[in-house]
């Protein structure tokens, strides 16, 4: 499966909560989106209820259902929490943690900033959005004009947006330091990981 690239309000309609950022608050019903949602009332099993919280997860991200995989597999077969490690993989991916800098305004924006070469990591060149920034990694944007000029703007429209407390941000320099790896409390709760582990160990 590709990237959704088609309606954002239907998607957060859908779950109830909004993955995609949308132009106007969204209007919660209690049913599903389209001309038949009225209709609809399946009472979803363990398997559709773990598809749901992977689709959440995976929209919330950005991630193709390929490299959304391949990072649980990953995260698998690392020691710990099968969930909170994957949570904290997604977590660290560079064009998450530009997001969560506020050097863009939201997730896809952010891979997009990555992708034409406009951060650095510890100082050198990184356009791959799935990098995974360590403690102690600075990540920062380069000094081109233009590199600078963008990320300004979106800081300051991120300044009522919450930077999480592993990350320190110098907005003067636009540069911020992953001081440590986020606590499992710190990992989003909104959604239910366990279910996405059960779901894709069936």
């Amino acid at each position: 499966m590709s990237r959704y690239t088609g309606p954002t309000t239907r998607i957060n309609r859908r779950f109830g909560m909004a993955l995609f950022p949308a132009n106007k608050a969204f209007e919660r019903r209690a049913y599903p989106p389209g001309q038949h949602g009225r209709n609809i009332r399946r009472k979803l099993k363990d398997y559709g209820l773990g598809l749901n919280e992977k689709q959440k997860l995976r929209y919330s991200f950005g991630l193709t259902e390929k490299q959304f995989r391949n990072t649980f597999e990953k995260a698998k077969a690392k020691p710990g929490v099968t969930g909170e490690v994957f949570l904290t993989m997604l977590e660290t991916r560079l064009d998450n943690v530009v997001y969560r800098m506020g050097l863009a305004r939201t997730r896809q924006a952010a891979r997009q900033f990555v992708n034409h070469g406009h951060m650095l990591v510890n100082g050198k060149k990184v356009d791959v959005p799935n990098f995974h920034v360590s403690a102690g990694d600075v990540v920062g944007v380069r000094e081109k004009t233009s590199s600078r000029q963008l990320a300004t703007r979106n800081l300051e429209d991120a300044q009522y947006r919450p930077t999480p407390a592993w990350v320190t941000v110098n907005v003067d320099s636009l540069q911020g330091t992953v001081d440590r790896l986020p606590d499992p409390e710190e990992l989003d709760q909104s959604i239910n990981v366990q279910l996405v582990v059960e779901f894709y160990s069936r």
